[in-house]
């Protein structure tokens, strides 16, 4: 059978176009060139898998766009229609081959069961073209490089995952790659060779009671920095240009090797709210928010800063905030939370000029422990400003004029100062209801 999509053709060894079908403990293999086992496409189309074992096993396979964009050599694809899959192993061992995709109008429900791929491109379960899935407690492992288990790429969609383990061991494979709408709960994610989190763009990820860990490795020259979670724009049209937004509430985040936040070249909005956090002993920032070099093509050098909102919420924090004067840093510290480092303005990418700010928020309930002299544009404080031996920090205008005289060894400067917060641009954090989607009845 064969059906075009776009530019790609499909082909496979189970083909719904209408009706509905239950496949219940089959075994399906698929060994043909960019084949998938299952394919649905169809407007009219239902399929049902259930207690089964799906194989998508192929040396020769393409691995490239028609693989990422729509699902080309999947293993299960719905590129229209409903796809709902249940107490199933599905196993892929062909480059660009993923576990399960929503493509377009198709919608995936997936529950219970084990993924794993080895081959590159290829993610555990992946939306691209609009595509959407729903996931409940999966144990999904990748091997290959480029393959997130919780993937998407170009034209987006929607993602929501509860429960399960999703963890990758390739080179540039997070546990999560978004240009798509994901919204994760209770799951325990896990990179051991890359980033925990890459966000492209105009896209969003929302964690909820997660465990996120990353390990990005230290082997590529054209990287400045090592970051843990990214937010983005790599100019590829893989996503659109925009706001990105990373979003944790509770659950734990550890970073294995360098810094925690970055973001380059877009816009970015990060919200954090009670989340435990581990820090890498070679971590050598918090968050920085400032141009890159170009070496992997991410804007133009000199313009490819980044305008960032940070609010964090019962928050702790550590480490410094790194700025640029090509980029824009709005960061809020509400409701008991508390930031230890400095804010450090480094130029080493921004081409020499530009208008950039960092501008610090603290309420009257948060506190910013300073571990060595900072810059800042603007910082509005109703909390403390203290050292870390409990020394007031002295804060001076960079005309000179003394705001607060401390006696702490570390000085603040600022263009401007005021004991009060004005918190009107600081994010709320967002809640599991709004998003979580209920597991259908015969999906169990």
């Amino acid at each position: 059978m064969g059906h075009s999509a776009e530019s790609v053709e499909y082909t496979a060894v189970n083909e719904y176009d209408s009706g509905e079908t239950v496949l219940d403990g089959e075994e399906i293999v698929s060994t043909g060139t960019d084949e998938n086992a299952v394919l649905v496409d169809g407007e009219e189309a239902g399929v049902t898998v259930t207690n089964s074992t799906v194989k998508r096993l192929s040396d020769d396979s393409d691995s490239g766009n028609t693989s990422s964009f729509y699902g080309n050599a999947a293993a299960l694809l719905a590129a229209d229609g409903d796809l709902k899959i249940s107490n199933s192993v599905i196993e892929s061992d062909s480059a660009g081959g993923a576990g399960a995709f929503a493509y377009g109008n198709g919608t995936v429900w997936i529950s219970d069961s084990e993924i794993t791929t080895k081959q590159g491109t290829s993610g555990g379960v992946h939306a691209a073209g609009g595509g959407t899935l729903y996931g409940w407690n999966l144990t999904v492992n990748t091997e290959g490089g480029s393959s997130a288990a919780i993937r998407s790429d170009r034209g987006g969609g929607t993602m929501v995952i509860d429960g399960g383990t999703y963890t990758t061991s390739g080179t540039g494979s997070p546990a999560i790659y978004s240009t798509a709408d994901i919204s994760v709960h209770d799951a325990v994610l896990t990179a051991e060779n890359s980033e925990a989190v890459c966000i492209e763009g105009l896209n969003t990820i929302r964690l909820f009671d997660c465990d996120l860990t990353g390990d990005m490795p230290d082997d590529n020259e054209q990287n400045e920095v090592l970051w843990n979670v990214i937010v983005y724009q790599s100019m590829s049209g893989d996503s659109e240009e925009g706001n990105g937004t990373f979003e944790m509430t509770g659950g734990s985040l550890t970073a294995k090797s360098g810094g925690m936040f970055y973001t380059t070249n877009t816009e970015s909005t990060f919200i954090l709210k009670d989340v435990d956090i581990t820090y890498s002993d070679s971590s050598d920032f918090f968050l920085r928010c400032t141009g890159n070099a170009n070496g992997r093509g991410w804007g133009q050098s000199g313009a490819n800063g980044a305008d960032c909102s940070f609010t964090g919420i019962s928050q702790e924090m550590e480490g410094d905030l790194i700025w640029d004067q090509i980029s824009e840093l709005e960061f809020y510290l509400t409701e008991g939370s508390s930031l230890t480092g400095a804010v450090v303005r480094d130029d080493s990418y921004s081409g020499g000029s530009g208008n950039g700010f960092c501008n610090l928020y603290i309420d009257g309930t948060s506190s910013w422990t300073v571990t060595g002299d900072s810059v800042l544009t603007s910082l509005s404080c109703a909390g403390s400003i203290l050292d870390e031996e409990g020394n007031a920090v002295s804060i001076v205008g960079s005309d000179g004029t003394v705001y607060v005289e401390g006696s702490s060894a570390y000085t603040v400067t600022v263009d401007t100062y005021t004991e009060n917060a004005d918190l009107s641009g600081a994010s709320s954090v967002n809640s599991w209801e709004d998003f979580a989607v209920e597991k259908p009845e015969n999906a169990d």
